[in-house]
């Protein structure tokens, strides 16, 4: 009955991926810079941010306790990354952000809460009830290790632009400015980026389907969102660099 569950919802994940990226090329979420009534009543957006993010912290724990791998290194492992990264998203990014982010619509806290446990289930329910049981072979291989490079240089990308962001306004100050430095100089949306090497490289070490999907999950969210940011600020900004691309450096 499990593998049952886990192959309908890892099936539904491809099809709403499909969805949302073809969705999201027409309509921008409406959140951050992106904000519009029109989307039901709206909440504190440090406060939704850290209840949708929440959910991905401990639903990824909960699956791993329930399992018969708590004592695997490799498994622990595994979780360990997953928690550096949305730790760092839900207690730390969202208190970080400077200046005044607008409300959040609740139907958009729900929807990223809803996949936050959805993919949290996919994943846990990969690495620690139906894939096989991780070894010492695993680490000896080289997708593990390009796959963790990966992810930490992902993650750095994502804290390098974080940092460049918020030190672009002082206390008190709002509005938007042109960020500079960092991966900035070739791309509009360098955290997007860095993110979604993250999951290609959490999908590479794990060698786990639900991870792939994640990863491809995080394009389609991701991209669309990308694009319609860099034609935001070339609208925005006159003087805004023309070279510069949405996500790929020197492609797209």
């Amino acid at each position: 009955m499990f593998e049952i569950v886990y192959a309908w919802l890892f099936w539904a994940l491809v099809a709403v991926s499909v969805i949302v990226f073809i969705a999201l090329l027409f309509v921008t979420a409406p959140y951050g810079k992106f904000g519009r009534t029109g989307w039901g009543p709206a909440l504190n957006s440090t406060l939704a941010w850290v209840l949708m993010e929440s959910a991905a912290v401990f639903t990824m724990p909960v699956m791993f306790l329930l399992s018969d791998r708590t004592g695997n290194a490799v498994s622990i492992a595994f979780l360990l990354l997953w928690e550096s990264h949305y730790v760092y998203r839900t207690f730390i990014f969202p208190f970080r952000r400077t200046g005044h982010p607008r409300p959040m619509p609740v139907s958009v806290m729900g929807m990223a809460l809803f996949f936050n446990v959805w993919n949290g289930f996919l994943n846990g329910a990969a690495l620690f009830h139906l894939g096989p049981e991780s070894g010492r072979e695993i680490v000896e291989s080289w997708m593990f290790w390009a796959g963790t490079g990966l992810f930490f240089c992902g993650m750095a990308i994502n804290h390098q632009s974080d940092n460049i962001l918020r030190r672009l306004r002082k206390d008190g100050q709002s509005g938007y400015r042109i960020p500079e430095g960092g991966l900035y100089r070739w791309v509009s949306m360098p955290a997007y980026l860095g993110e979604i090497i993250e999951w290609t490289g959490f999908a590479l070490l794990t060698c786990s389907s639900a991870a792939v999907l994640f990863a491809c999950f995080t394009a389609a969210n991701l991209v669309p969102r990308a694009i319609s940011s860099h034609k935001w600020y070339l609208q925005t900004f006159r003087e805004y660099p023309q070279k510069r691309k949405a996500i790929i450096p020197f492609i797209l």
